[in-house]
């Protein structure tokens, strides 16, 4: 059976219908149904929704806050379970309580609160913040978001849990974790589509990217479980790099470019790129990610099965992630030319995160490549190479996901909150130490395991001294990261009580869209004009002009 492009032709469907609905103006939604769709977000929550702000850009910020949190979180397990690698009894002590904490283990941990947790909220909060600012209207339900963050950060809790015990008292943890996750996913997808809904400009592209983020990852599951995939390996696999391809990579890419021009104040370089980079994620199969689905074996609650692909599916596989280069480029040099002219891996604080985003734009091309080299391994079956799988897979996320994410998170906090962080010269450092931490840290462990598979195919009965050596001074430059991190996590959130006051932009809207006017209300620059997407073309309007022959127009 033709397993990958039977359940594409189903996931292409689902997002057909979901797109001609919204071009359609969502006739579908009509006045009762979106009356009963705001009862469900608000009204339904009973006394709940009472204890949550509604004001605009709180949602926003109750996710990135929660991002930032789980990304340190996040941070520890990865660097205690690389420790682990080279010294298992480090943490033997626990084993007085009952737990007995192993290096997979952790690893595991720090993977599932890093994608769901720090990536997930992070873009996520962005999102529901660009998005109304790129549809020209107000989030739905900022209570109901808000809200729903605590639902997901209570899934992604239990996920830790869960990859230290997966049962307990008969219950299997992460698919309690997952159907929170699940019904979280649904909310803020309805929140969406009744915010498009009143939209009052045509959405952008970017807007597009961050829709498709979350109707995707939905209809990738639909996709999987309608075709009958999930039965065998080669769906499991497929799901996980679906899933990977649109919340992932669309949403990152979404709010990537919104915070790209804005926080740069140059337009997008080529709309057209982003255009590609839609189409090309939506198309083809993202390459980056684990060859290990036990993942998503483990938040559905399924029967593992051993990838064992056709003949068929390794070609449509490998050929559908070998074209998933074009969106991949598109949008790496899409990003980078559009944050040209700016200190590239300075922290500047009129546009916090730029670092960031550089960083991840330009880690994205060579680590996806890395990637696709190893999927292709792994799904034709030959496996020479899967014993990097992991240590990309944590590359991949430690060196793109999160910079985007949180370069993204930097740039959009102040514009939610009101508030600057605390400290310019943290944030500063915080970006070093990240950088140096992970870059050094995981290729240093990628050199063990090379040579790791270099002794096993020499079969070789004991492991090399200079393979525990590489393993430990690994772990040990990974420790910048935890310590980046808490930079971060700290000066995010005592910026949002002591930070200074964003002051009102005096732009009519700052986004990436082509606006017709421009009003001047106070004197500003050339730069901050293009920064809202103000073309050659753009009308310049005064705000007031004297009558007084030959005086000069009052701005």
């Amino acid at each position: 059976m033709n397993v990958i492009i039977s359940t594409l032709a189903v996931f292409w469907l689902i997002l057909a219908v979901f797109f001609f609905l919204i071009k359609r103006g969502l006739w579908i939604f009509s006045d009762v149904s979106k009356g009963l769709s705001m009862f469900m977000l608000e009204k339904a929550l009973g006394p709940a929704i009472d204890f949550v702000s509604g004001r605009p850009g709180s949602a926003a910020t109750a996710w990135i806050v929660h991002g930032f949190i789980w990304t340190f979180a996040a941070s520890t397990f990865t660097f205690v379970g690389l420790w682990l690698t080279h010294d298992p009894t480090a943490l033997h002590s626990f084993q007085s309580w009952g737990y007995h904490p192993k290096s997979s283990e952790l690893i595991y941990a720090g993977r599932l609160t890093a994608l769901f947790g720090a990536i997930g909220m992070m873009v996520i909060g962005a999102s529901l913040y660009a998005l109304p600012k790129l549809s020209g209207t107000n989030l739905a339900s900022e209570s109901n978001a808000t809200l729903v963050s605590l639902i997901w950060t209570l899934s992604v809790l239990l996920m830790f849990v869960g990859s230290q015990n997966s049962v307990i008292l008969g219950v299997a943890i992460l698919t309690i974790a997952n159907l929170l996750l699940s019904l979280a996913s649904i909310a803020i997808l309805i929140n969406m589509i009744i915010t498009v809904s009143e939209a009052t400009q045509d959405i952008p592209f970017p807007g597009w990217l961050i829709l498709f983020a979350v109707a995707g990852n939905i209809a990738a599951i639909l996709a999987v479980f309608a075709s009958g995939a999930y039965k065998e390996g080669t769906g499991q696999w497929l799901l996980f790099h679906l899933s990977g391809g649109t919340f992932f990579f669309c949403g990152l890419a979404g709010v990537s470019l919104y915070s790209a021009s804005v926080g740069s104040g140059n337009p997008l370089w080529s709309k057209s790129l982003v255009a590609f980079t839609l189409f090309g994620a939506l198309v083809t199969i993202n390459p980056m990610g684990s060859t290990d689905s036990s993942m998503v074996t483990d938040l559905f609650s399924l029967s593992s099965v051993e990838l064992d692909a056709t003949s068929r599916d390794v070609i449509a596989g490998s050929f559908l992630m070998a074209l998933s280069a074009i969106p991949i480029i598109a949008f790496s040099a899409n990003m980078l030319v559009t944050l040209r002219g700016t200190d590239a891996f300075v922290e500047n604080p009129d546009a916090p995160g730029i670092a960031e985003l550089n960083l991840g734009s330009w880690m994205l091309v060579p680590v996806a490549i890395g990637a696709l080299f190893v999927q292709t391994d792994a799904l034709g079956g030959v496996n020479e190479l899967t014993g990097i799988s992991q240590s990309l897979d944590l590359m991949a996320i430690w060196l793109v996901m999160i910079p985007l994410s949180l370069g993204t998170a930097l740039n959009v906090l102040p514009r939610a909150s009101g508030r600057h962080q605390l400290s310019e010269n943290r944030s500063r450092w915080a970006y070093w130490m990240m950088t140096g931490g992970a870059f050094l840290g995981l290729l240093i462990t990628m050199m063990s395991d090379f040579t790791d598979m270099a002794l096993s195919e020499s079969m070789a009965e004991q492991s090399a001294s200079i393979n525990d050596e590489l393993r430990k001074v690994g772990s040990v430059m990974f420790y910048g990261t935890v310590v980046g991190t808490i930079f971060h996590c700290t000066n995010a959130i005592s910026g949002q009580f002591r930070g200074r006051i964003v002051e009102t932009p005096t732009t009519s809207s700052i986004s990436s869209i082509s606006v017709e006017s421009y009003t001047l209300t106070s004197p500003t620059t050339i730069r901050k004009i293009l920064a809202s997407g103000a073309t050659l073309d753009t009308e310049v309007a005064p705000s007031g002009q004297s009558e007084e022959e030959g005086s000069a127009t009052e701005l």
